[in-house]
């Protein structure tokens, strides 16, 4: 018996109802099976007071504490083989099986000592709090099976869980050592669907003699769902001459009803074999047990059926057999026995020759009886009557609709994950092309461009999103193109927060060679203002709750609905798979417009301030021309010198870089290009051939682009380098600053493609080098210095301060290095 822990209670058995008080956590306990004599007439002392006369009250047997035999939580199962006491424990990591001395009664009740054991190679148990394994939703099954040679455990051979087999059965099961040791083996029925059996003998020796303990477990089967029952049956009648027959067929019973049946077999050379077949039952199976005759009976939650392996049925058997002689049947076909919701179920030895008697405990505490009498007589059909025959083919007619809705509904459930099986094996493929072409042309590309265009009476940066699906696979439910705009509140300034907006747009029946534009609005915001850089980054997303999802909620209307705890999270927390395509910045560079080099028929959009209402333009015209308002950036762009910033890259530097693109201009003019080539008004400064242009910032400020030809002396032995100077001027530190930016990411991605090509620069003069070094180092040492002194100093001396610190700022930004 099973009790809790440290939990002793009483169990009550009566053929009406069950009452009990006990856990299942891991105690074993030996009951005390002797009742006081008194008691029981005192009870039906009781009974007759009450009226209740008409049934014998149950016995009651107590469960001391002191019958405590294993107090170990991690005990799932347990069985008795003659002397031994054999248990199933849950480990961190595996099962194991444990053989003991069995206590004898009337002495301690404690086992003698632990005589072997053996760790099961299983699948890792759900870990619980603190590393603790968790109890298993399912128990494991323990089952002994003992040679011929060997005496039936205990003289109970139907109720100790130990069976015995046939000597060729026990030898192609368990093999030549098992047979010649005459041992008894351990079958063990895991909830991971795993059949394993140790030798006991085997087990036992190996304490004296250690080995490999793998060696000792061998796993006969996979039923791959949890193992309900374990049981040895007797399939072919026995020959008169033999005294003792014992089983010749092995059967596991799984929970969602796979069966299997090993058997003793000849093939056509005349060989022993093992027959080995799988069924199919009704499931969920709740529990199982083995009756006479080949009989197995199983229990589900809607009906108590019978299987019958055994080569002559009975009268009441209607299952029909298609089978070779003294082989297995092809199919079973379970009959039912008009009972539900059965959790324990046994079969008597008290049953007469030939019947069989069930006692089964259901899911509402109800222990019943049921006899099976073969030998009775089968009732004579009665007339049926018009009555009788339109209740029938009502009955029909209702089990043939609902057999017809079930196969629809089935049906669509196939079709969905058909459906969905499908769209993921295009899934696959499509992320195996992305993911394997890294380098050269990608089979799904997304181009990145931008330009200005109006919207809403407002002049608005906008940037263009081209998918091109140059692969053979389709793009169809479930996917979804997702831009990402990246931006900065201060671009330039490394620790201000960043701001995401994630724009997600569905990608519908895009075939190969299909092509899919999206535009959308970078900038300037409601206030005017538009930071630069700005990151846009394209993605392909492909939802697998949106595919697979509605695929795995189908369930069948007519089975019970699994319980929340019990469903597998199949689905991964992201919820998808994202493949990035590409990635573009979009700098003040690319921002820049060029009103005065506008063609006549592609004038300005519009004016290049924000839009005013129009009531408040018409006021304005009305009344005259008015002065314009005197604010800071106002103010600085009529009184100070705009701020300015210097380049110096050696003309060699641009040429092997530009090659014959930009062939018949001037290197001055095709540098110009170069920097513009991704703003939309390239192609009007490549056909003017301009060495300087004069922009207008998203805000409205003035940007100047001078490119000059300078010779660089003091920096080679061998004379002055030919260099391009490129200058920004602008009455906005912040767009100077932009544009600097900008123009500095261009010219480090071209000394690194030129620095993987091999080439190298000039001799140098180092010591001309070191000073320029030193000359910086200064200025940066004065600039914290300054800094510092802003903190501190009033009013009056801090203006002096300030204009020392812009002028140093101003000597940084133009620095005598040359990029070579």
């Amino acid at each position: 018996m099973v009790a809790g822990r440290h939990c002793f209670g009483r169990v009550h058995t009566c053929l009406s109802g069950v009452e009990a008080d006990m856990a299942s956590d891991g105690l074993l306990a030996v009951p005390d099976w002797s009742v006081s004599r008194d008691d029981e007439d005192d009870r039906d002392d009781q009974d007759s007071e009450d009226g209740q006369v008409d049934e014998l009250p149950a016995p009651v047997i107590p469960v001391h504490p002191d019958t405590c035999v294993l107090p170990s939580a991690t005990l799932h199962a347990f069985t008795v083989l003659d002397d031994v006491l054999i248990t199933l424990a849950q480990g961190p990591t595996q099962w194991k099986v444990q053989v003991f001395e069995r206590p004898c009664p009337g002495e301690d009740p404690r086992p003698g000592g632990q005589i072997g054991e053996v760790e099961l190679s299983t699948c890792t148990p759900p870990a619980g709090s603190l590393g603790e394994p968790t109890a298993p939703r399912f128990l494991p099954v323990l089952c002994c099976a003992s040679p011929p040679g060997s005496r039936a455990p205990h003289g109970h051979p139907w109720g100790s869980g130990g069976v015995m087999l046939e000597g060729p059965l026990f030898g192609l099961l368990f093999g030549s050592d098992a047979s010649l040791l005459e041992s008894p083996v351990i079958l063990c029925g895991l909830p991971d669907g795993q059949l394993c059996c140790v030798v006991l003998k085997t087990l036992v020796t190996s304490r004296s003699a250690p080995g490999d303990p793998k060696a000792l477990v061998k796993i006969l089967h996979h039923l791959e769902e949890p193992v309900i029952f374990i049981g040895a049956l007797r399939t072919e009648l026995p020959s008169e001459d033999v005294e003792d027959a014992y089983c010749d067929c092995l059967v596991a019973l799984g929970h969602h009803g796979r069966a299997l049946a090993i058997k003793a077999s000849w093939d056509e050379a005349g060989h022993l074999v093992p027959e080995l077949r799988e069924y199919s039952l009704p499931g969920p199976v709740l529990c199982a047990a083995r009756g006479r005759g080949g009989h197995v009976y199983h229990s589900t939650p809607s009906d108590l059926c019978v299987v019958d392996l055994a080569q002559e049925s009975s009268p009441w058997d209607l299952t029909q057999r298609d089978r070779a002689p003294g082989g297995l049947p092809s199919l079973l076909c379970p009959a039912s026995l008009s009972a539900c919701s059965v959790v324990t179920l046994s079969v008597s030895s008290r049953a007469p020759e030939g019947g069989a008697e069930l006692l089964a405990l259901s899911a509402k505490g109800r222990l019943m009886t049921c006899s099976l009498d073969p030998h009775s007589e089968t009732p004579h059909p009665t007339r049926v009557t018009s009555a009788n025959a339109g209740q029938k083919i009502k009955e029909l007619l209702s089990g043939i609709g609902t057999v017809s809705e079930r196969v629809s509904s089935l049906k669509k459930a196939v079709d969905q994950r058909d459906k969905a099986l499908t769209c993921l094996n295009e899934a696959m493929n499509v992320s195996c092309a992305l993911l394997s072409s890294r380098e050269g042309p990608r089979p799904i590309s997304c181009t990145i461009s931008t330009s200005w265009s109006r919207l809403q009476l407002q002049d608005m940066l906008t940037a263009t999103c081209l998918l091109e699906n140059s692969s053979g696979f389709s793009l169809d439910r479930g996917w979804a193109l997702c831009i990402q705009v990246l931006r900065s509140s201060q671009a330039l300034d490394l620790d201000s927060a960043v701001s995401a907006i994630t724009y997600t747009i569905p990608v519908d029946q895009l075939g190969p060679g299909g092509q899919r534009e999206v535009t959308l609005p970078l900038g300037p915001g409601e206030d005017g203002a538009l930071d630069l850089p700005v990151t846009v980054s394209c993605a392909l997303f492909y939802s697998l709750r949106e595919v697979v999802g509605g695929a795995l909620a189908l369930t069948d209307p007519f089975k019970d609905p699994p319980s929340n705890e019990c469903t597998p999270d199949v689905l991964p927390e992201q919820e998808g798979v994202c493949l990035p395509l590409s990635e573009h910045t979009v700098d003040m560079l690319q921002g820049l417009r060029f009103p005065g080099l506008a063609a006549p028929h592609t004038q300005a959009l519009g004016p290049l301030s924000p839009a005013r209402d129009p009531v408040h333009t018409f006021l304005g015209t009305c009344c005259g021309p008015v002065s314009q308002p005197a604010g800071p950036a106002s103010l600085r762009a009529k009184y100070l010198p705009p701020s300015v910033a210097t380049i110096k890259v050696s003309a060699e530097l641009l040429r092997a870089t530009l090659g014959d693109s930009h062939a018949g201009v001037s290197l001055c003019c095709a540098t110009l290009q170069w920097l513009l080539a991704e703003n939309a008004a390239a192609d009007i400064v490549r056909a003017q051939a301009l060495s300087s242009v004069q922009g207008v910032a998203p805000d409205g400020t003035d940007v100047h682009l001078i490119i000059r030809e300078v010779a660089v002396t003091d920096l080679c032995p061998a004379g002055p380098i030919q260099a391009m100077e490129i200058q920004v001027e602008s009455s906005s530190l912040a767009n100077m600053c932009r544009a600097h930016h900008a123009i500095v990411g261009r010219l480090q991605r071209l000394v690194t493609e030129q620095a993987a090509r091999g080439s190298s620069p000039p001799d140098l003069r180092l010591q001309y080098l070191h000073q320029i070094q030193a000359n910086h180092e200064t200025l940066l040492r004065e600039v914290q210095t300054l800094r510092d002194r802003l903190c501190t100093e009033d009013e009056a001396s801090s203006c002096t301060t300030a204009q020392r610190l812009l002028q140093v700022y101003r000597q940084l930004r133009s620095p005598s290095l040359l990029l070579l």
